[in-house]
This record gives structure tokens, sequence and C-alpha cells, in this order.
């Protein structure tokens, strides 16, 4: 059975891969990162997605690829961070003719949540409501009930004041208001207090690159109880995507 893949991470900022040890979750290689080009259309985020997988010389290997939009049969249904010309695009059949007929394709935010809820912070919370919420570009979030995924949540776009709570409380909302964090995290506690009274989940837990700065504005969010840094930090989407390819071919394996 195979335990190396290459998992891709694609942000509205940035894309990230790095060959994932899929039983242990560690990464085996440096992590690659490129900037999403601008405009984020199909045609020039898939060259960068080409020239992530051909750095690793990795075509037609197993690759597991975390996207920023909600995916069902394959298929871009949103577009919220990215070109509107994604809705609708087939983007797993394109990535299979192109690229590598052994890849499998989720929302950039559930492979945060997957590579959490088996190597990172969440693995010993199976008996909760976990929610992770990415705050990058936008928000991404990952809800799990008992260590199962609810696919395709878009909690950065839930109505919130005059607009959506992305608006507020993702991190390029406090680099465009020029906040500092201490400024910033009350509005990212509006927001998680929102969630929280809506889905009352047993932990939250805080991914994306500003993780890493969660004790600089984790200390002033009312339910820091409950309130968690991912482990995997900004590595959590790369580890998680390749990990959800290796539950997909370890099925099809097991059917065949």
């Amino acid at each position: 059975m195979m335990t190396e893949i290459l998992g891709i991470d694609v942000g509205g900022t940035g894309i990230k891969g790095a060959i994932v040890n899929v039983k242990t979750g560690e990464l085996l290689t440096a992590r690659k990162k490129y900037k999403t080009p601008q405009p984020a259309t199909p045609d020039e985020m898939l060259k960068t997605i080409e020239k992530m997988v051909k750095a690793f010389k990795w075509n037609h290997k197993p690759i597991g690829v975390g996207f920023p939009s909600i995916i069902k049969n394959g298929i871009c249904y949103s577009a919220s961070n990215i070109h509107h010309s994604w809705i609708g695009f087939p983007l797993l059949e394109t990535l299979k003719k192109e690229i590598s007929d052994k890849t499998v394709l989720l929302n950039d935010a559930d492979a945060a949540g997957v590579g959490e809820m088996r190597f990172g912070i969440g693995a010993n919370r199976k008996e909760d409501v976990v929610i992770l919420l990415t705050l990058g570009t936008g928000i991404g979030s990952a809800i799990f009930l008992n260590g199962k995924l609810l696919p395709n949540t878009e909690l950065g776009q839930l109505y919130f004041r005059e607009g959506v709570t992305e608006n507020y409380a993702a991190n390029s909302a406090r680099l465009k208001k020029h906040k500092g964090y201490k400024t910033w995290a009350e509005d990212l506690d509006a927001v998680i207090n929102h969630v929280d009274f809506i889905f009352s989940p047993d932990l939250f837990i805080i991914g994306g690159g500003v993780s890493k700065r969660f004790s600089g504005f984790g200390k002033f969010l009312s339910l820091k109880y409950k309130i968690v840094p991912a482990q995997l930090l900004n590595s959590a989407g790369v580890i998680g995507a390749a990990y959800a390819a290796h539950l997909v071919f370890s099925e099809l394996k097991m059917k065949s």
C-alpha cells in the first residue's frame, strides 16, 4: 500500500505542496510554495499546479489536491476568492487528464481539517463537534461530528453585520484594514461567537498562516477555553490533502 503521496494546498494567495508520509503525517520533502496567479483563472492556476507536480517529479503518481471551492463530484461550485470562471469547471476530470489519473480532489479547508483530525490537535476529539476555521485570504471551514467530516461548509460566507464573516475576520481583512492583532481579534471574537451560537461546537481549531501567530491574538478571544491553534499550522492542508487521497485509494483497493 502506498505511503507517499503528494499533497497540494491551493489557496487564494499561494499554492503549497510537499510529499507526505500518509502513515505518520510527516512531510518527506521541504514544502514548495508558488504565488497564486492573478487573475486566478483555470488556465493559469492549472499551469501552476502542473509546475508544482513537475518540481517534485511526481507526474502520474498519487496526488491529493485541496482547492478553494465547493467540490461535488469533482466539479467546482463556488469561487469566493478565485476567478468566477471556476464555477462549473470539471477540475477533477481535468487534473486526471492533464496531470495525473491518480488524483483526489476536495475543498481546501476540508483538507486542512482532515489533516488536523488525523495527525494534529483534533486527533483525540472523536466524540465531539469540532470546527476548524482557516483564516487566510478568506475563511475556510471544516466541521466534524464524531470524527466524520461534513464536507463543503462555507462559514466564511455566513451573513454577518453588513457583509459576510470573512470580510471581518479573515487575515486579509486584518491586513486590508491595517489592524493589529488585538484590534482584529475583536472582530474575530465576534465572528467566532456568532458561529458558536449557531453550531455549539466543543472545540474550535484556528488554522491558516495566521495560526502561527495565535499567541498574539488568542488571549483576546472570549471563548479561549475551547479555541486552539492548528497543531500542523499552515501545513495542515498539504498533509490533509495527501491523507484524503490515501483514504480514497485504500478504499478502492479494498473493493477490488
